[in-house]
């Protein structure tokens, strides 16, 4: 009988998060900054496209079973990626357009994925 060992959920962030940023960088984002953190909250990738800034929550799921794309996100969450936002704005003086984006990578097996990407994902009106 062979054992399948599951990965850890932080090497499966770290993977997904890996992908997103080579992802977001070969459609020619500037990655400004990853796993950037005040306190307890945390946003993993912070890009510029063109003139407007970029806050990505990544996601990832193991094989094809998840919930749809508006379950990966809780309120509290978005909550909580809006507050480190404005404290990354202020540190480093943006005072450009943002954007909120996020990119669910689903982990099928050893070097495959599938990768969604969903363009204002949602916005400071929404919580």
């Amino acid at each position: 009988m062979m054992n399948k060992i599951k990965p850890s959920t932080r090497a499966t962030g770290d993977t997904a998060e890996h992908i997103a940023r080579a992802y977001l960088e070969n459609k020619g984002y500037e990655i400004l900054d990853t796993n950037w953190r005040i306190s307890h909250l945390e946003l993993d990738i912070i890009a510029r496209d063109g003139r407007e800034l970029v806050i990505v929550e990544v996601r990832s799921r193991m094989g094809e079973n998840f919930a749809h794309p508006s379950d990966a996100l809780s309120p509290q969450k978005m909550k909580n990626i809006l507050t480190a936002a404005e404290a990354w704005v202020l540190y480093h003086g943006w005072n450009g357009d943002t954007r909120f984006d996020l990119i669910l990578v689903t982990l099928l097996g050893p070097g495959e994925y599938e990768l969604e990407h969903y363009d204002n994902a949602f916005n400071s009106t929404l919580l």
